[in-house]
């Protein structure tokens, strides 16, 4: 599902980390985190959409793998990035 520019946007603004950034682990995360929040409620209503759900899945993996990337780097940065997300850490 695409997400509406100025949805994206404001996203970018929020996290990223100089004017021109659009592609940081912390902006694309947060990215991913709105598709899969939008895609989940997709999901709630159509159950059987077997290629929706293979598309939320590579995108959760993919947001997984881009976390443990930023914990890896900077870890303060990835704790700032959870705690806005309001995501679980393990």
């Amino acid at each position: 599902m695409v997400l509406p520019k100025d949805v994206k946007w404001d996203l970018i603004r929020q996290f990223q980390r100089h004017e021109q950034d659009t592609g940081s682990p912390e902006v694309q995360i947060a990215i991913l985190t709105e598709r899969i929040n939008r895609l989940t409620e997709h999901m709630k209503k159509h159950k059987k959409d077997i290629h929706s759900r293979r598309g939320l899945i590579a995108m959760v993996n993919k947001r997984r793998k881009l976390l443990e990337y930023l914990r890896e780097t900077d870890y303060a940065k990835y704790l700032e990035v959870v705690q806005k997300l309001n995501l679980k850490v393990k």
